[in-house]
């Protein structure tokens, strides 16, 4: 389905359908010749060194000038009596929008900041986003998809607030994009590394290429965040591997985040395990063109739908065995001898990332800034629940932590590895 017979599984116009109001043509919402000349379109700038460049640097740069200030901020307040509580899944969705803005769009939205009144109101580009994901999931989660386009046709409900978002998101993006166009006419830019820029450079149909930033912002917004969020539960609840991380990282205190990530051998593990079990995407559907015949047997009919699960996938006794619901980073560990770094799995046992022709562009931007934001955090600071019990796995268009991730947020003593972070970034 992802790779041998990937032309006869395309998304599928009942798939399509349900996301076009809000992704439009966007790569992640089309088939066949659109879809390859997006991806052509993107792939050059997300695989070259200029890309690479521009991520460490944006990365970097968000996090010493928001996240850091932000978090000191908590955990001053923390050793007060009182300790302040603060959703982390917040802070790290607020940055993720906001360096994905700035690496896509060029532009940076500020939904972050370096102090705490930040999140005494709402950031209204934020709702409409999140608005726009939950109601077009529900569209698919209804038996019926009669029920949403009788909606829709009548403008009543959610489908109405719907429309209310995506017009607002549309707006939005459309502004930034003639701005850029003004700026670039002017040449006011004279190094545009952001793709908005490639695109309006060569002459992409605006329509598009405010279908393909929605993609990639809502892409890169809510993945990497909901990775991270669900990294620091588990740490919360293992203090033996949040121990080895830690003395893992402060092994690094001299070193680049984004060129020696794949260094951080631990740390990646910790990713790739969170991800198993709590993978941002949970499941994906495909709709068979013409009848086919799964490698198990079993008979797949032309205009079938077909779903793989990697939630499920990853909770699996036949593939993960008996330990297979445990948090457990060393799985991913190579213990061969003369052997240091992880294990190879494939990408269709583990497909977080899809697999296949359609697999994940952003994959190595996401690797460096997870690995980046994570390291940066861990070294500096204890992240500790307000709340026991086992945290809610919430699905959506991108899976979500319900009710958030409140923590108290602490320093973490000092252990003789100085922070790198100013030494790397000049001011």
């Amino acid at each position: 389905m992802l790779k041998t017979n990937f032309i006869n599984f395309p998304k599928g116009k009942p798939f399509t359908e349900i996301l076009n109001d809000f992704l439009g043509f966007g790569i992640f919402n089309v088939d066949g010749e659109l879809w390859h000349v997006q991806r052509k379109l993107a792939s050059h700038q997300f695989t070259s060194r200029l890309l690479k460049e521009h991520v460490e640097v944006n990365v970097k740069e968000a996090v010493k000038y928001k996240l850091v200030p932000l978090l000191d901020s908590f955990a001053a307040a923390s050793n007060k009596a009182a300790a302040n509580v603060v959703d982390l899944q917040e802070v790290l969705r607020r940055l993720g929008f906001d360096i994905v803005c700035k690496l896509i769009l060029g532009f940076d939205p500020k939904c972050l900041v370096d102090h705490q009144h930040c999140f005494s109101n709402e950031v209204p580009i934020l709702k409409a986003f999140d608005t726009a994901a939950e109601i077009s999931a529900k569209r698919a989660a209804l038996p019926i998809a009669a029920v949403w386009k009788l909606k829709k046709m009548f403008g009543i409900g959610s489908e109405k607030v719907l429309k209310e978002s995506v017009k607002e998101i549309h707006e939005y993006v459309m502004e930034i994009i003639h701005e850029r166009k003004k700026n670039i006419i002017s040449k006011k830019l004279y190094k545009n590394h952001d793709l908005l820029s490639k695109l309006i450079m060569e002459g992409v149909n605006e329509e598009l290429i405010r279908d393909m930033m929605i993609s990639f912002i809502m892409a890169g917004r809510d993945t990497t965040s909901a990775a991270m969020t669900w990294l620091f539960y588990s740490l919360a609840k293992d203090i033996h591997v949040e121990e080895k991380l830690v003395n893992e990282i402060c092994l690094f205190d001299d070193y680049d985040y984004g060129c020696d990530y794949n260094k951080m051998t631990y740390l990646q593990a910790c990713l790739c395990e969170t991800m198993r079990l709590y993978p941002p995407v949970s499941w994906d559907s495909k709709h068979a063109l013409n009848n086919d015949m799964l490698p198990d047997g079993t008979p797949v009919n032309a205009g079938d739908r077909v779903t793989y699960f990697p939630y499920g996938m990853g909770r699996m006794e036949s593939i993960w065995g008996p330990d297979r619901l445990e948090f457990k980073p060393d799985r991913w560990l190579d213990n061969k001898p003369g052997e240091s770094g992880l294990k190879e799995v494939s990408v269709y046992k583990y497909p977080v990332f899809q697999a296949g022709p359609r697999v994940c562009l952003g994959k190595g931007m996401a690797n460096v800034q997870m690995s980046y934001v994570v390291g940066s955090i861990v070294k500096r600071f204890e992240i500790r629940p307000v709340r026991s019990g086992e945290a809610v796995y919430l699905p959506s268009l991108t899976a979500r932590m319900d009710g958030g991730f409140k923590v108290v947020v602490r320093k973490r003593p000092q252990r003789g590895c100085d922070t790198c972070l100013d030494k790397k970034i000049k001011n």
